[in-house]
Order: C-alpha cells, then sequence, then structure tokens
C-alpha cells in the first residue's frame, strides 16, 4: 500500500472476529470485519439491537482484544487502552465527587499536565461544549444532557485523534437528543477528529455521517456502505434525506 493512502487511514479492522464463551458454549459476535475509517471522518455503524456495536468499539478501544484478526490505530495495533482513543458511552460515567471542570480535567491531570495548562484546556472544552458558567457544578445538579456534554468535554480534553462514541445520546428524551445531535454536529465542525459513532436511530445516523455503514445480525460484520453526501448542517425532512432514509430502511428490512 503507498505511504499517501496509509496516511488517510485513521483507523482500520482487517478480518476482525470476536467470539464469547459463556456456559451454553461459544457464540460469536463479530465475523471477518474489514474496515477502514479515514483521517478526520465522521463514520457512524449502524445496526439492529444486540448486533455487536459495542463489541466493535470496545475492540477500537483496547477494552476487548478481538479473537482474531488485528485493529489498527494510525497505523499503530490495538493491544490496550491509549489517550489517544477518547470513548464517550451512552451510561455517562461522570465521577460524582468532582466538578465539571474536574471531571473534563481528569485526563490532563493523570497524565502529570501542569494545573495551569489543563485548566487553560478544560476551560477551551467547557466553553466549546456550551457549559461555561458549569464549571463548580456537580454531576447531580446537571441534567442529562448537560452530563452528557461534560463526557464530551472529557474525551476531547485528552485531545485523542479518535472518538469512538457508543449510542452516547441513547438516554435522553427525544427533545434533548436532537440538540445534541446539533451540539455534537458543531463541535466535531470545530475540532475535527476522526470519529466512530454507534446508534440505531436511522435519523441520527444520516443527520451526523458522513459514511454509514449497516451491519449485519450477531454475528455481525458489514452488510452495506452509504456515502452521505449532504450539506451540513442537515435537515431531517428535506427530500434527499428522506431518499437516503427510505434506500437504508430497505436494507434493513432485508437485515432484520
Amino acid at each position: 500500500m503507498q505511504m499517501e493512502q496509509e496516511r488517510q487511514i485513521m483507523i482500520r479492522c482487517e478480518q476482525v472476529s470476536k467470539t464469547f464463551d459463556n456456559e451454553k458454549g461459544a457464540i460469536q459476535v463479530v465475523a471477518d470485519l474489514n474496515l477502514d475509517v479515514a483521517k478526520n471522518e465522521f463514520l457512524v455503524l449502524f445496526g439492529p439491537g444486540q448486533c455487536g456495536k459495542t463489541t466493535i468499539i470496545n475492540m477500537l478501544a483496547g477494552l476487548e482484544e478481538p479473537s482474531n484478526g488485528c485493529v489498527y490505530v494510525n497505523g499503530h495495533l490495538v493491544l490496550r487502552p491509549g489517550p489517544e482513543r477518547g470513548v464517550v458511552y451512552q451510561s455517562i460515567a461522570l465521577f460524582p465527587w468532582l466538578t465539571t471542570m474536574g471531571n473534563v480535567e481528569y485526563g490532563p491531570k493523570v497524565r502529570g499536565i501542569s494545573k495551569k495548562e489543563r485548566r487553560k484546556r478544560a476551560q477551551y472544552y467547557i466553553d466549546l461544549v456550551g457549559l461555561t458558567g458549569f464549571e463548580n457544578a456537580f454531576p447531580v445538579s446537571l441534567s442529562g444532557g448537560m452530563k452528557q456534554r461534560v463526557g464530551i468535554a472529557r474525551a476531547y480534553c485528552n485531545e485523542p485523534t479518535v472518538m469512538l462514541m457508543d449510542e452516547p445520546f441513547g438516554a435522553l428524551d427525544a427533545q434533548t437528543r436532537y440538540l445534541m445531535q446539533e451540539e455534537l454536529e458543531r463541535i466535531w465542525q470545530c475540532e475535527k477528529r476522526t470519529v466512530v459513532f454507534v446508534t440505531n436511530n436511522l435519523e441520527e445516523a444520516i443527520y451526523l455521517a458522513d459514511r454509514i455503514v449497516v451491519l449485519r445480525r450477531c454475528p455481525t460484520g458489514v452488510k452495506a456502505q452509504f456515502s452521505i453526501d449532504l450539506r451540513r448542517p442537515r435537515d431531517y425532512v428535506d427530500h434527499e434525506f428522506l431518499k437516503i432514509r427510505k434506500e437504508i430502511s430497505a436494507i434493513m428490512d432485508e437485515t432484520l
């Protein structure tokens, strides 16, 4: 492969499979997954519930080891979690004893970055996610959407090259979810990262994605891919938006 091509690929999965063992025997969740994600691409993994999307995210994060195959990030084999990969889950795991500032600056603090530098960096991302004025608030006093903003700011504050997001808005009410989709798209435009975003909400996938990868039922793999060439920010009732929705829905009907 040419060096120029290598520089463009941020994530690569080569023949990745994952099998779990339980009391009923071996269960294969991911089968022969081949996937490339370009630098600064917003890629959405879309598929039916319990098809293996979270397992893929965990392997990209280094939290699960593939049973077969290899995962590479920026040309390096993934063997364990690393600061170059930020992870945001649906369950917002903020430290309840820390303020917004304390949560956001936690990663740089653990890495030994000076207080002055990490506070400056944390304040930038707190402002970016729209939480200016809530620096001293504890998680218990924040709404679900605000907690998720803290989680996004915390992940960004480590300055990762890759953001892995596993249904981050799945637990939010519909109105807050739409707002957070708009906010995430704005944040990504301001601070480009390579994003792999998991969802089972088709409108959310089309609204956010540069490319949607439709996954098969378990054991999962790539069923189809769609490049989403729509102007941002996107309109849910735009003719082209609805056309793409219909096309992907037909693929999903076959998958189901």
